[in-house]
């Protein structure tokens, strides 16, 4: 497909996009004007998410694969690159690791490692690969978090642990990264009705929890705020207070 676009038109590329979390926002940045790259592992559902977001008249490029791989996030970088900008970078794909959870006492160090390569390498190789896009439009990279990445939730040192890493890569770049007018920022989107949050959950009634467009008040806020002012924050989207206090 090709992506001859209007330089104008802001464009988004989002990790984890084919359900979910990252299904509801690019549900939403398609009814902003955003042109999209979007990514997940899973073809057919991406394709069914691509032609669900055709209908909102902008563009769309859907690339399977796995962002732990470097060359899938090249070409990702590189389908950024044709529609001539990007101004938001959303790492919202994440691996929760085996299931059922384990205690890091019997964690499996090669599933660790494989934890990581998506919830903390990826992100940053996604950055590296796309920040000149990115510097050029003033853009926005948002990391997804966790509760977890706080808590210290027995079974959940892999995962939680890796969000922690993120949090912390998520500070450190909007500092390295002021001065060039890109901004960063960490969101924990809380605990909602999703595959993975049943992943982790299983047999339990997850009815009570809210969906991901439960979300979408906070997203509209931040997305709409001066770039420079959300930089370096640390954000709970069902917060009664979004930003955590530093």
């Amino acid at each position: 497909m090709s992506a001859s676009t209007h330089p104008s038109t802001p464009v988004a590329l989002i990790t984890g996009a084919s359900r979910g979390l990252g299904e509801t926002l690019a549900h939403f940045l398609a009814g902003q004007g955003y042109n999209l790259v979007i990514t997940a592992r899973r073809a057919d559902l991406l394709d069914q998410t691509a032609r669900a977001l055709a209908a909102y008249g902008g563009q769309v490029m859907a690339l399977p694969g796995d962002v732990a791989d470097a060359d899938h996030r090249g070409k990702l970088a590189g389908a950024a690159q044709s529609f001539g900008r990007l101004d938001l970078l959303l790492n919202n794909a994440s691996s929760l690791g085996p299931t059922p959870l384990l205690a890091l006492a019997d964690y499996p160090l090669d599933q660790l490692a494989q934890v990581y390569a998506v919830n903390v390498i990826a992100p940053v190789g996604l950055v590296q690969a796309t920040l000149p896009l990115l510097r050029a439009a003033d853009g926005l990279v948002v990391n997804i978090s966790s509760d977890a990445a706080v808590g210290g939730y027995s079974t959940w040192g892999g995962y939680g642990s890796s969000k922690a890493a993120l949090d912390l890569i998520s500070l450190t770049l909007a500092n390295e990264l002021k001065a060039s007018g890109v901004a960063v920022a960490s969101v924990d989107p809380g605990d909602l009705r999703t595959d993975m949050h049943r992943e982790a959950f299983p047999g339990e009634d997850l009815s009570n929890l809210p969906t991901p467009d439960a979300t979408l008040p906070f997203w509209a806020w931040l997305l709409g705020q001066e770039r420079a002012s959300i930089s370096g924050g640390r954000y709970q989207a069902q917060a009664e207070r979004w930003e955590v206090p530093s």
